[in-house]
């Protein structure tokens, strides 16, 4: 393990940003990235990974559970999140391995924060839920919401993958269900099937947040290739922890 490896064991990643900006691959890339330079990493889902999680992850953006409130919302992430973070990403921190995390407190805060709740408000109850376990780094991948609809294939007629294929696409491939070919799901779940005018005001809040949120918040360009947005990605996370 080089010097730089053992700078980022028990380091807090997240990486986050705008539907379509591509925070799935490039975490995905990460961690073969990081694995091949010695570390341990453990990847997480922000809402997911748990049993809890996932319960309510299906509920938050199951279409057909119609409105939540945005305090509902951000009260269900929260619950979520609390569970995330005494299960699966403290122990991992304690064993110096490195967490790289899908989505974290930052995107209520621009997702529910677009709905109308207050930063301040979020961050409070953040800090109840994760009890101080903030990330060492946040990664945002800016990309306006035209290109991020254009990469989801949105033009009102949005095509969405199961939820549970995103973490098979993080955890490995699992044997394909007898009850026959994966299927789409027209139109998004609960938060991609908002207007361009709410996904506009979300990449605007994520472009905000870095004048007040805790822990380091760095900004990545998410147009181009994904070996080009990769290649910004790594030059940031080599910034903030070459020796």
């Amino acid at each position: 393990m080089n010097e730089f490896a053992g700078s980022l064991a028990g380091r807090f990643i997240v990486i986050d940003g705008p539907d379509g900006a591509g925070k799935t691959t490039q975490l995905r890339s990460l961690r073969e990235y990081l694995t091949a330079l010695g570390c341990r990493v453990a990847v997480v889902i922000d809402p997911g990974t748990t049993k809890i999680g996932q319960k309510i992850r299906s509920l938050l953006l199951d279409r057909d559970n119609g409105e939540i409130g945005p305090m509902c919302e951000t009260l269900l992430f929260m619950a979520s999140r609390a569970q995330l973070v005494y299960e699966r990403v403290r122990p991992a921190l304690e064993q110096g391995k490195v967490v790289l995390c899908d989505r974290f407190v930052t995107a209520t805060i621009a997702y529910q924060g677009a709905s109308g709740v207050d930063h301040g408000t979020i961050l409070k109850l953040a800090e109840i839920a994760i009890e101080g376990t903030w990330p060492d780094l946040t990664l945002i991948l800016n990309l306006p919401v035209k290109e991020g609809f254009n990469r989801l294939g949105v033009d009102r007629a949005r095509l969405k993958r199961p939820q549970d294929e995103e973490m098979q696409r993080i955890s490995g491939p699992k044997k394909r269900s007898q009850a026959g070919p994966r299927q789409l799901f027209l139109f998004g779940d609960r938060m991609e099937s908002r207007s361009s005018n709410f996904h506009r005001r979300v990449v605007e809040i994520f472009k905000e947040l870095h004048s007040y949120y805790p822990g380091k918040v760095r900004y990545v360009d998410g147009v181009g290739t994904e070996e080009e947005v990769f290649s910004r990605l790594t030059a940031e996370l080599a910034k903030e922890f070459s020796p």
